[in-house]
């Protein structure tokens, strides 16, 4: 059994320790699931999530308006990606692709929240391109005003749920200033006249991944999400919420590489006794216990700072998002190590965690970008 002595901790109200029991025992029924198709897989969990409640708290409830809560979204998270890195994938995206409606939509474009919500509707976040990924400054995609529309042209690349989602979130330049202040946000419906799949990306660890073309697609005014020029903070309102909760799936990952390795050095044998009694296996444990329990400090932290009311954690949810992501990568490092060959064996549960979790310190803002956030933080405060 995985170690659940966090939820006693003080970031946690009983509410969450439910969540976190009843989320447990469904995964054990439901997950993994097959990922030979992993559109298809995708299009299956959303399903599966929605029918049974687990998308509520990835939007915001029409019926009963309230802000997210962080805490909640970062447990899913890391119970899912415990069990299956597609499941947290396919979870995650249905709350980053719709925050800007949560946070910022008219009732008319929060009309699709009810369907993400019950798995209805897949949804997508469009903000990187070619050449703009962490500098979003350096966004080229255009958004050019003609009468009562926008015609959108450019390109969006990297985008998760590529080429099944029903709906995106798209961030493109309206010119109303300068860089970063001359950006903003738009809903494009799926099948928007003029969106293309222009390829779909294969990685090491398969997602359903694409590069978007945009020629001339026209969108009603009412497509604009908040205010012309709104856009970079619409885009960093929402990572503010979501990034802790990407420090959340690494922790899930770390904790399956933890669990699996201590199962696997109480049943090997080596030089005539179980592994566990070598004093150098047991420092390989120690440290990658350290790691995770570190990392859940920082990420559950972060997450009860934003539910209590902090208007932003642009500090705490880089600090967790940093240090999880780092972390999760050296302590499946050690349980490839410990698993010896069948660590490196495709299909093998620890092979799985190495490919999933390389991502994770690049998507949301890189490792490297973290660390100038904290620095600016940190030296801005002082």
């Amino acid at each position: 059994m995985p170690d659940r002595s966090f939820l006693s901790w003080p970031f946690f109200e009983d509410r969450h320790r439910e969540l976190a029991e009843h989320l447990e025992a469904w995964c054990t029924t439901n997950l993994p699931v097959d990922h030979h198709d992993v559109d298809a897989a995708c299009r299956e969990l959303v399903t599966k999530l929605g029918q049974d409640g687990w998308l509520k708290p990835t939007a915001l409830d029409t019926d009963n308006p309230g802000p997210l809560d962080v805490r909640t979204l970062c447990i899913t998270r890391e119970t899912l990606a415990r069990h299956d890195g597609l499941a947290d994938f396919a979870f995650a995206m249905q709350g980053l692709g719709t925050g800007a409606l949560s946070l910022f939509g008219t009732p008319e474009q929060q009309e699709w929240l009810s369907r993400t919500r019950a798995g209805k509707a897949i949804s997508a976040f469009a903000l990187s391109e070619p050449r703009s990924g962490s500098d979003v400054a350096n966004t080229e995609m255009t958004a050019t005003r003609d009468g009562d529309s926008f015609v959108l042209t450019g390109e969006k690349t990297w985008i998760s749920n590529g080429g099944i989602a029903d709906l995106y979130v798209v961030f493109a330049r309206t010119g109303e200033a300068p860089g970063a202040k001359g950006l903003s946000a738009f809903l494009v419906p799926g099948d928007a006249k003029g969106l293309g799949i222009a390829e779909r990306l294969e990685v090491i660890a398969p997602h359903p991944l694409a590069r978007l073309s945009f020629e001339r697609v026209r969108l009603p005014a009412t497509a604009l999400i908040g205010r012309p020029g709104d856009g970079f903070r619409i885009a960093m309102s929402v990572l503010d919420v979501f990034r802790s909760t990407v420090g959340a799936a690494a922790l899930g990952f770390a904790r399956r590489a933890l669990d699996e390795s201590i199962k696997r050095v109480a049943e090997r044998k080596l030089f005539g006794a179980p592994m566990a009694e070598l004093q150098m296996v047991q420092g390989h444990i120690a440290d990658m216990a350290l790691d995770v329990d570190a990392a859940a400090l920082l990420v559950y932290r972060a997450a009860w700072t934003k539910d209590m009311g902090a208007a932003r954690v642009t500090r705490e949810a880089a600090m967790a998002k940093l240090f999880a992501t780092d972390k999760a990568q050296e302590v499946i490092d050690k349980a490839v190590q410990l698993h010896g060959g069948d660590g490196v064996r495709k299909g093998h549960i620890v092979e799985s965690l190495y490919r999933e979790i390389r991502a994770l310190r690049i998507y949301e803002g890189a490792s490297d970008v973290q660390k100038v956030v904290i620095a600016r933080q940190v030296m801005g405060a002082a």
